[in-house]
């Protein structure tokens, strides 16, 4: 149980961005934690540059339980707003932020101030741990040592393993979960429909993915119905029962996963071969009350129960095989049973009070590290 009288930590924090979930597939988790961390009486100002359009594609204005900086996309405004943070108790670097990410890793310990905390939160483990395993010069694998706590986006024992074997001074996994505020069960709309939907954006590690556990089955069943959200799919040759939506905006997002009999999650290569580390969209559709449909990954078991909360697919043939035996009730059974399960375990609140006795630990345990 968390210490009620815990500090309260002011936290700044540099990610790719907090309003906008253009190409930003954090939005939503970043969202959920800060808030969930408001809500325990931490204040974090989020840092986010203007770029890829993420601003012209804002889905939520400011937020009143954290303040948005947005800074221009310039070495000179990153130096800048660095300067802004001596007064944090804590100062994270999100990994993807986009653009100047090997200076942002650099700079915000050259900058550390006496008794602050550095952290890497990285929110694609799988990708990050293979690019600094994989590059013969690599800076940010140089200042793992030199950050006072790293914090993944799911990723279990192996993550923590081989964050530890770069020699992390505490690595804690921090799982995604569902924002109980926003993400809820609402009445099906007619032009989310379907017997499967598929949201997310495509990116060159699912796309082979998504022809064995989406694409592949649609063939094979021309006589269901399939939705396809997410942005860079326009250029893709779909099968004819596949109706492409485009970018779905984050209101929209419990209709879509409410709405067909069942939604699917199909992990990147990376995220599937690591395990632990269900995607957003995992705790997203059981908020909704949605029937989800997963590829299969090491580590579902310790969210969901399979076959009873969520289903499970090895391959593009399961999918076509739970497709055909599914019910509308049996759907609805299962959506049921993973919304009441996310709802008393796997909520940000959870997941914010699990943050700060971390925190609390780290300031009290362990000596800041030295610039």
């Amino acid at each position: 149980m968390i210490n009620m009288t815990s500090k309260k930590y002011s936290i700044a924090f540099f990610g790719s961005s907090l309003v906008s979930a253009y190409w930003n597939g954090a939005a939503t988790y970043y969202r959920g934690m800060i808030k969930a961390l408001h809500n325990l009486g931490h204040q974090t100002t989020f840092f986010e540059p203007d770029a890829f359009e993420r601003q012209q594609h804002r889905d939520m204005d400011d937020p009143d339980w954290a303040n948005v900086r947005v800074y221009k996309n310039s070495e000179q405004h990153v130096m800048k707003v660095l300067e802004e943070c001596a007064d944090f108790d804590i100062v994270v670097k999100a990994s993807g932020v986009g653009v100047f990410d090997t200076l942002l890793e650099r700079e915000v310990l050259n900058n550390r101030q006496p008794n602050q905390r550095i952290i890497f939160w990285d929110v694609d483990a799988p990708e990050t741990l293979s690019t600094m395993n994989n590059e013969a010069e690599n800076e940010l694998r140089d200042l793992i040592p030199n950050y006072d706590l790293v914090l993944t986006y799911g990723g279990g024992q192996p993550v923590i393993d081989a964050y530890e074997e770069l020699g992390a001074r505490k690595c804690v996994p921090i799982n995604n979960a569902v924002d109980v505020d926003t993400h809820f069960p609402v009445e099906k709309e007619d032009k989310f429909k379907a017997d499967l939907s598929f949201l997310g954006n495509r990116l060159p590690d699912r796309e082979r993915r998504m022809e064995n556990f989406f694409f592949s089955v649609a063939k094979s069943m021309p006589n269901k119905k399939f939705i396809l959200g997410g942005s860079g799919w326009n250029t893709k040759e779909l099968p004819g029962n596949v109706k492409y939506i485009g970018h779905v905006y984050t209101k929209d997002h419990n209709a879509f996963n409410r709405s067909p009999m069942a939604v699917l999650n199909i992990n990147r290569n990376s995220m599937a071969e690591m395990g632990f580390s269900p995607a957003t969209r995992v705790f997203e559709a059981a908020g909704a009350g949605a029937c989800l449909i997963t590829d299969e990954f090491k580590g579902i078991e310790l969210f969901l129960e399979p076959g009873k909360e969520v289903l499970v697919a090895k391959n593009g043939e399961d999918v076509k095989n739970l497709i055909e035996d599914l019910t509308p009730e049996k759907a609805a059974e299962i959506g049921q049973a993973a919304l009441k399960r996310v709802k008393a375990e796997h909520t940000y609140q959870h997941r914010a009070k699990q943050l700060t006795e971390v925190l609390d630990q780290t300031f009290s345990t362990q000596k800041a590290v030295s610039a």
